[in-house]
């Protein structure tokens, strides 16, 4: 979503939800779907009863999409939060070049994903989208070779409405043609928007792109980016293999209103996310949009909570800076492997908020499931000053009794090796520390 479009679209009143449009639909759905938490039991390696009920999953499942992607949230690059509409092909070559130098691309970080206005302004003579010749003068096909070469994956942009949300054109009704031209140029993912979207209702507009991507026999990566507005994580899961939950995110700390359209804070965007938690898993991801790490609008204890919770959320990591002239704290952030390691994890549960407390809430404690009976705690103060964050065990769905080790996940090494019954840590505004609990009936039993 971008404001121009989004701005056009809400103004635009549109009496299009009555007309029958009906849809063939033929994507494959997975078969019986083993309980995430199988073998979470209360009493077994110090759970409670409650803890189940704390980590749930019960939403996971239901109708998920299964195309073989997506069995942990994708992880690369996007161009929109720093480019926006300037971008050209050597951004995008140089981006992939500083995805390898870097060493982002070793810790997971492959998709390169261009987003709007790569495109001309109107499709050709035969209907077909066309590169913007002043920009992409050598094709995307081209450039998805390029970027395969490195061993990296290409993504691009369109929109299930009749524009773009920066008004090139749009694949609704143009869904099979667009399909097979991204697949004969060899893209790996699609990012599709919601804007100009004539007021059909979007469980509508976006099967038919997901059925022509199937078609072509190429296996695409499908994120949707319908701004959570129809609520998508009780219906995208059969759709797409991921779906935005929220507005566009900003860089900033302070939630902005234009209009009609909403930018959202970093915060803001956590929260409205966090509400969807028990509906991911592998093949179907929650989307709290990009990451903003890097672009300047927040403090470096800002951005070490932003990649924190989204990290731990099993939100897409999908990089919004200039990978090309990142900062040392930039860097830093981006490529710490075990927080990385905590959003890959194969078990694949989301976390979520499980306990706050202080003025209006903004000391908060975080946590989700990881596999090998471990738990990742993040303390996350979103108050003005320092404070005290405390976990208790009730808030984990842990036994009183239970005796775990803590590793810091910033600090990179284990701190305790035998808290009880809660664990506090000290946590400067605005920051965000990071821990992986492991119980010792776990070490006991590897012994």
């Amino acid at each position: 979503m971008r404001l121009m479009g989004k701005k056009i679209t809400c103004y635009f009143v549109s009496f299009l939800l009555g007309s029958s449009l009906s849809w063939v639909l033929k994507v494959a759905f997975a078969g019986s779907i083993a309980p995430l938490l199988e073998g979470y039991e209360e009493g077994s390696y110090g759970y409670s009863r409650s803890f189940n009920n704390v980590f749930s999953t019960s939403n996971y499942g239901i109708f998920q999409l299964n195309n073989g992607l997506a069995r942990t949230p994708q992880m690369g690059w996007n161009s929109w939060n720093f480019f926006a509409c300037n971008i050209n092909e050597t951004v995008i070559k140089e981006t992939a070049d500083a995805l390898i130098s870097t060493g982002l691309a070793e810790l997971g970080y492959v998709y390169v994903n261009i987003d709007d206005c790569w495109s001309s302004t109107k499709r050709d003579s035969k209907g077909q989208l066309i590169p913007d010749p002043k920009t992409f003068p050598s094709g995307i096909k081209a450039l998805a070779d390029y970027v395969h070469e490195k061993g990296l994956k290409l993504g691009i942009y369109s929109d299930a409405g009749a524009f773009t949300c920066e008004v090139r054109p749009g694949s609704l009704f143009h869904e099979k043609d667009d399909a097979e031209l991204f697949a004969s140029w060899g893209i790996d993912y699609l990012k599709y928007d919601n804007c100009f979207n004539l007021g059909i209702n979007p469980k509508e507009r976006y099967p038919p792109m997901r059925d022509a991507l199937n078609s072509t026999g190429r296996t695409m990566f499908y994120s949707l980016c319908e701004w959570g507005v129809d609520d998508p994580a009780l219906w995208a899961g059969k759709v797409g293999n991921s779906w935005r939950t929220t507005d566009d995110i900003n860089d900033s700390w302070a939630r902005l209103i234009e209009l009609c359209s909403l930018l959202l804070s970093m915060t803001t965007t956590a929260d409205l996310n966090d509400k969807w938690a028990s509906y991911a898993g592998p093949g179907g991801w929650n989307d709290p949009d990009m990451l903003e790490v890097g672009n300047g609008g927040m403090t470096y204890h800002e951005y070490r909570a932003h990649f924190s919770i989204w990290a731990l959320m099993k939100a897409p990591l999908l990089i919004g800076c200039d990978v090309r002239n990142m900062t040392a704290e930039t860097i830093e952030i981006l490529t710490n492997k075990e927080i990385i390691a905590v959003n890959q994890d194969p078990l694949g549960i989301q976390g979520r908020k499980v306990y706050s407390t202080g003025t209006d809430g903004c000391l908060q404690v975080w946590a989700g499931p990881l596999s090998g009976h471990r738990i990742v705690v993040a303390l996350w103060n979103r108050c003005s000053k320092a404070a005290t964050i405390t976990a208790g065990w009730d808030a984990l769905g842990l036994e009183s009794s239970t005796s775990v080790s803590v590793r810091d996940l910033w600090q990179r090494k284990d701190i305790m090796g035998d808290a009880v019954a809660s664990f506090g840590a000290r946590v400067d505004a605005h920051d965000c520390l990071i821990f992986i609990f492991t119980p010792q009936s776990v070490y006991r039993s590897e012994i």
